[in-house]
């Protein structure tokens, strides 16, 4: 792998804002793999497994900082965890398969999706100050089915176009009711889980470049502590916005 200082210190930057974005309000890894995609000569399946791959550090120690901040302490979290993370083993599994049929031009669109998507529902719901639609409780089994179907299908999508849990999970939770800081101590739970079973399903397919993920990774995980510093501190609407614009127009740049 021969880089640019330029096209390094680019990589370094986004992969540190993005760690930032993670445990901050959640949709910050998909950064990660838009950069990847736009500035590197990876393949779709590389792209993925190769973001994958950083996920799962920055999922643990994104689980450590809000376990330490007594997030994932209690009971609620714990369950909740486990159940979203369990579903989502499978999911993973599936998208990263999927993902082989698949050419690097969807791969750029369906990325762009999943990121308009995400920004447009982060803006929509700030804009219009809205309540959650429905409240899921992890201790009775309509709870437990709804978190179970909502794990496997997010796992899916973040197998298949190489985005950690954070990203589609947090917005998911936020609107079933789950308040932001324990939604974001379970998203991190979760990537570990997905990003992990994906990355060895990438791994088995040749996909997962070990240079650039030590390059991305190392700065991500920096962002990471950073970001659950801040999420403590800041209000996160203010940060919704921001990031809900932001991927918005990365999702119609990589579709147009």
């Amino acid at each position: 792998m021969v880089l640019s200082p330029a096209l390094i210190a680019a990589l370094v930057v986004i992969a540190l804002v993005a760690g930032v974005g993670i445990t901050t309000i959640g949709p910050g890894g998909i950064f990660v793999t838009v950069a990847l995609y736009a500035l590197t000569p990876l393949s779709s399946a590389e792209v993925a497994g190769t973001a994958h791959a950083t996920f799962i550090v920055t999922g643990l120690v994104g689980t450590v900082a809000y376990a330490r901040s007594g997030e994932l302490l209690d009971g609620g979290g714990r369950g909740m965890a486990a159940i979203l993370s369990s579903a989502s083993v499978v999911g993973a599994l599936a998208g990263a398969a999927l993902n082989s049929y698949v050419s690097r031009h969807l791969f750029g669109i369906l990325l762009g999706a999943v990121a308009g998507l995400t920004g447009a529902t982060l803006l929509y719901r700030e804009w219009r100050e809205l309540e959650p639609i429905v409240s899921v409780d992890a201790s009775t089994r309509d709870g437990q089915a709804a978190l179970g179907t909502l794990g496997f299908g997010l796992g899916v999508a973040s197998g298949l176009v190489g985005v950690g849990g954070p990203v589609l999970a947090v917005p998911a939770l936020v609107v079933l009711g789950v308040p932001i800081l324990l939604a974001l101590g379970v998203a991190q739970v979760q990537s570990i889980f997905i990003s992990g079973f994906a990355t060895a399903g990438y791994f088995a397919q040749g996909a997962v470049s070990v240079p650039y993920a030590v390059l991305v990774g190392v700065p991500q995980v920096a962002g990471v502590v950073v970001g659950w510093s801040i999420a403590h501190r800041v209000d996160p609407a203010r940060l919704k916005v921001v990031l809900g614009a932001i991927l918005v127009g990365v999702g119609g740049y990589l579709i147009a």
